[in-house]
């Protein structure tokens, strides 16, 4: 698993991967322990995801009928200051292009995988100047494809991911624990400790509304 940022020169977007958006899109902290901390911690399915993407991010090119296959192929946004690599990319030869994104998980639609794969399609729009409507995510858990429509609201929740995660990296702080059903799923909940780091920010909320609610009763005495 490698997530990586490069920062832009003066002018330029800091560059930021797509893995990231993903990353964000599923839990800010997440993101903020990978990108600040280089903190990454593996379990079953992370290890199940990385044996899937040995299998299909050996770079290289076949074809298939009409179909021409890209593995491991690197895409880029300058513009949008995205940057990473697709899994899959399928050629056409009626000119359609679609990405597919391989997961070990099921999908679930709206997800944070969304994000990675309509990203994806907007650095393929650029690189090869033509529009792509759809990404799709492979399952492996149900051993299907999704297919994701690229529209104008995905486009948006892209863009506004990258800026989400480059806020992070200009602030350089750790966002809060979430401490809901996310950490349950995720492989860094121990290291995060979100139970512990909620149950603390409930407590200093409520010292605080505490000496808020006695300084009121002393203006009024």
């Amino acid at each position: 698993m490698s997530t990586c940022l490069s920062r832009g020169g003066e002018g330029e977007l800091t560059q930021v991967s797509l893995s990231a958006l993903e990353h964000y899109a599923y839990c800010p902290r997440q993101c903020g322990l990978i990108l600040l901390e280089d903190a990454f911690t593996d379990d079953a399915a992370t290890i199940r995801g990385t044996l899937l993407h040995q299998r299909v991010d050996t770079p290289g090119n076949h074809g298939r009928g009409t179909v021409r296959t890209l593995h491991a192929l690197p895409v880029w946004h300058d513009g949008y200051g995205l940057t990473g690599v697709c899994d899959t990319v399928e050629l056409y030869s009626d000119g359609r292009i679609l990405p597919i994104e391989h997961k070990s998980g099921r999908y679930h639609p709206g997800g944070p995988a969304d994000v990675q794969a309509a990203a994806q399609a907007i650095c393929l729009e650029e690189m090869f100047h033509r529009p792509v409507p759809e990404a799709a995510i492979y399952s492996a858990a149900d051993r299907r494809r999704h297919t994701v429509t690229v529209d104008d609201t995905l486009r948006a929740r892209v863009l506004r991911t990258a800026s989400e995660v480059r806020r992070l990296l200009t602030t350089d702080q750790l966002p809060p624990p979430p401490a809901d059903s996310r950490c349950r799923r995720c492989s860094m909940a121990t290291g995060c400790m979100p139970k512990l780091l909620a149950g603390a920010r409930r407590y200093r909320q409520a010292l605080t509304d505490l000496y808020l609610l006695n300084d009121a009763q002393d203006c009024d005495a």
